[in-house]
């Protein structure tokens, strides 16, 4: 790992809005801002290989230590080298706690309650929940496993993400007012917990708080002024960010400004483009989501004019490039019609070429960003 030290760099403020230009510097290399962040649940991005994503130019990569810790093991990545010589990425890595995950499968995820899906039943693979931690069952085999603020920054540590996140609490969107203030109290200490057991052993590793507070604003102030005062090196926002974009975006609006303007912020779990859209003016540095490589494994390819559905027969005779002025790896390779016959055929190539074509275009739009905030235009 270089020595290089985690450190921020604002490099423009626009004039127009609260949006921002800046580098995230890395033992691994330097995050520009904004950003998009592909997530590698099991340290891949699904479809495509690490090499690849090197040459679209993704920067930053999201991967889920609960996963990594029920397979292979966060010990046997340690004894690989750590998570980049494992999965033989050199540029940097964000890790999450688990705590998502677990909590997910009780409550269901922050996506299910912006598209309104509703609560799933409390339980699930979720045993019990205490001050220790949580227990819960392993969706590969069955084994009792307890999930602690300790634990969790261990697991971290085995990986060695260049970035990493204290183990946090996720309760459901609907929640009693008194439940989420006591659910915010123990995700607070979790979180100066974890902290510790990071700071008792940092191995060049950042870590970002995660505020919380659900859709009340005065807890999400509260979380924001409790965390600031500990020793972070940034700040993830996280919960249940509201049945509705509009709601999540009202949240935001109100909290962005309770953080530390000096260092970097990160919205979980958010990355379509039309949020992403709303949301940069605010504030945000970089967002994670499977959106882009979810929607390419369905066919849907992303595009400045739209989405688009190369399933569609109107494809069937497109002999040149899904999209002339798009020089991602798929475009400048194969044409849409060769597109369309992967994805009737279920060929498992047709999931690489889009995803690959997806992420590219993240990488570039986010470019654009950058651009049109330095030029004072968002």
């Amino acid at each position: 790992m270089d020595v290089t030290s985690f450190r921020f760099e604002l490099i423009h403020q626009s004039k127009k809005s609260r949006a921002r230009v800046g580098k995230i510097y890395t033992p691994h290399g330097v995050i520009d801002t904004p950003n998009f962040v592909a997530v590698g649940t099991n340290g891949t991005v699904k479809a495509l290989d690490n090499h690849l994503l090197h040459e679209i130019g993704l920067q930053l990569m999201f991967c889920n230590t609960y996963h990594l810790l029920l397979q292979p093991g966060t010990e046997i990545v340690k004894k690989a080298g750590g998570l980049h010589q494992f999965i033989q990425r050199k540029l940097p890595i964000i890790t999450d706690s688990g705590g998502f995950q677990v909590f997910s499968l009780a409550y269901g995820s922050v996506a299910d309650e912006l598209k309104s899906r509703g609560l799933k039943k409390q339980g699930g693979s979720v045993l019990k929940i205490t001050e220790e931690g949580v227990l819960f069952r392993s969706y590969r085999d069955g084994a009792k496993i307890l999930l602690t603020p300790e634990s969790s920054i261990q697991a971290q540590k085995d990986l060695g993400a260049d970035i990493i996140i204290p183990f946090d609490e996720l309760p459901p969107y609907h929640i009693g007012q008194e439940d989420l203030k006591k659910s915010l109290a123990r995700t607070h200490r979790w979180e100066k917990r974890s902290l510790e057991t990071h700071l008792s052993n940092p191995k060049g590793q950042a870590m970002y708080a995660v505020v919380h507070g659900g859709v009340d604003l005065d807890l999400r102030k509260e979380s924001c002024a409790f965390l600031s005062e500990l020793p972070f090196d940034g700040f993830a926002i996280g919960g249940s960010m509201g049945k509705t974009k509009d709601e999540m975006h009202h949240m935001l609006s109100h909290t962005l400004p309770h953080l530390p303007n000096e260092k970097p912020n990160h919205l979980l779990g958010i990355g379509d483009l039309a949020s992403i859209d709303r949301l940069i003016p605010l504030g945000i540095d970089t967002f994670d989501s499977s959106y882009p490589t979810r929607s390419a494994r369905h066919g849907i390819l992303l595009s400045a004019k739209g989405n688009i559905n190369i399933t569609k027969a109107e494809y069937a005779e497109q002999f040149g490039p899904m999209d002339e002025n798009c020089p991602c790896p798929t475009c400048t390779r194969f044409s849409a019609a060769y597109l369309h016959h992967l994805f009737k055929s279920h060929e498992l190539t047709s999931m690489s070429l889009a995803s690959a074509h997806n992420l590219y275009f993240m990488v570039t739009w986010m470019e654009r960003y950058r651009t049109l905030i330095l030029e004072d235009l968002i």
